[in-house]
């Protein structure tokens, strides 16, 4: 499975989010520190879920990254959260 397919899976399962991206930006760092051919290297990840409603922008990244598990978080070099309500 690939990693942007984790990601979902995990996002989904956590937050049943009401809109959820995520894009794999790896090819535009080729050559930057963390990319390495094949890409899965670099996301973004654009969630909206009501799971989030009242939580810090902290505490929101925190439950993300959670949610992803330390193990698949340590496989990405570059994670961008865009996470709402």
């Amino acid at each position: 499975m690939h990693i942007e397919d984790e990601i979902r899976d995990r996002l989904e399962h956590a937050f049943a989010p009401r809109l959820l991206e995520v894009t794999d930006d790896s090819e535009r760092h080729r050559g930057h520190a963390g990319w390495r051919e094949g890409g899965q290297t670099h996301f973004n990840v654009m969630i909206r879920a009501e799971a989030f409603k009242g939580m810090t922008r902290l505490a929101r990244h925190r439950a993300v990254h959670a949610a992803l598990t330390p193990a698949l978080v340590a496989r990405i070099h570059a994670l961008a959260l865009d996470i709402d309500v």
